[in-house]
């Protein structure tokens, strides 16, 4: 039985972007193995028949000791396990996940590069010096003899191959990590007051203060909308916001602020509009994923990652990255044009279809296993 180990930074994310594929590939009969930093979901997890492993991945820097201490658990997990393929999803755990995988001579590596993060974006001498030390470890980690690494956006791809960091015919681009096309489903538009929804981590690169401030504004235009805020603060990230951000937001009463939700595809379905203006280093958005498959128009932004999950101005409008106005604008379009608004939500359920059914991800995933166990 061929063992496969997933690196991932924590549970709730393996659980909600790549659960699918494990599950897949252990029905194909492989004996899977999870290496995260562990929340509430081991039980869970276990019940799938997936062993768990806590891996102390910190997502806040925690400083070199306790990167080190991540690192020697890595190795030594490697060690013992003795997987036939490492699976790393996120910068961390490809970046440490492709280093010990050659260290411990781990037959096949995967890095799934499920956007770059700020580093290859931010300005000035202290990101430059960052950047050089973390291209460095990308080298380090993608030099494994018989890898693949696998892209959700052409840009993410465009930086990494250009810095000659990954070879021309070592990499693979997937369209992020698929949605469930028979749960996120077509329904038509509720009636009434057009409800306009931002689901994701509440993190202030996600644009959460743009969404706060474009409800304000949209308002204060005496158009009558209502606006929901879904997620909660991440607090093992230093640019979460904070509880008094959500405490002030409830007392204004722009944006009605629902907290961590598990029922995605039926707030949707009630929803006209879903908005992302997120200028975080995405890959591609599952929430856009999950948006255009239930049939809603999108307004998001000219942010990679972003711009990947929408066909612009059919599927949705793509705004300026912190641009509230621009963000009220694209939005107030769509409040008033029902016409327009629905014929962008038909269109991205058939883009859904064609491009992000989780069926279609999750056997490419198997074929890409195959092709690198067989080498």
């Amino acid at each position: 039985m061929k063992k496969l180990l997933f690196v991932v930074n924590v549970d709730w994310f393996f659980m909600s972007h790549r659960l699918p594929i494990a599950l897949a590939a252990i029905d194909h009969g492989y004996e899977v193995h999870l290496a995260c930093e562990i929340t509430d979901k081991e039980d869970e997890f276990s019940k799938l028949g997936i062993i768990v492993h806590r891996i102390p991945f910190s997502r806040s820097g925690k400083g070199l000791k306790h990167e080190f201490s991540t690192l020697v658990n890595l190795y030594h997990l490697f060690k013992d396990i003795k997987p036939d393929l490492v699976h790393s999803v996120t910068i961390k755990p490809v970046l440490y996940g492709g280093i010990m995988a050659r260290i411990t001579n781990v037959p096949s590596y995967v890095a799934a590069i499920s956007g770059l993060g700020l580093v290859f974006v931010a300005e000035g001498p202290k990101a430059k010096c960052i950047r050089m030390i973390v291209k460095a470890l990308y080298k380090l980690s993608f030099g494994h003899k018989n890898m693949r690494a696998i892209f959700q956006n052409s840009v993410d791809e465009s930086v990494l191959v250009k810095s000659g960091i990954v070879k021309k015919d070592s990499y693979i681009l997937i369209k992020g990590s698929g949605a469930e096309l028979t749960e996120y489903t077509y329904k038509e538009e509720p009636v009434g007051v057009p409800t306009i929804i931002m689901a994701a981590r509440l993190l202030r690169e996600k644009g959460v203060l743009e969404f706060i401030e474009m409800a304000k504004q949209i308002k204060e235009r005496g158009i009558n909308a209502r606006f929901l805020l879904v997620g909660e603060p991440d607090y093992g990230n230093p640019n979460s916001v904070t509880a008094n951000d959500l405490d002030k937001w409830k007392e204004d009463g722009f944006v009605s602020i629902l907290g961590h939700r598990d029922n995605i595809a039926e707030l949707f379905s009630d929803s006209n509009i879903v908005v992302l203006p997120s200028y975080y280093g995405e890959g591609l958005p599952k929430v856009l994923i999950e948006a255009a498959a239930c049939g809603r128009a999108i307004v998001t932004t000219d942010n990679p990652g972003c711009r990947d999950a929408v066909i612009p101005n059919k599927t949705g409008l793509i705004v300026p990255t912190k641009d509230s106005i621009a963000l009220s604008d694209a939005v107030i379009k769509l409040i008033v044009d029902k016409e327009l608004r629905m014929s962008m939500g038909n269109a991205g359920r058939k883009f859904a279809e064609k491009e992000f059914d989780v069926k279609q991800v999750v056997k490419t995933h198997l074929e890409i296993y195959q092709e690198l166990l067989v080498e």
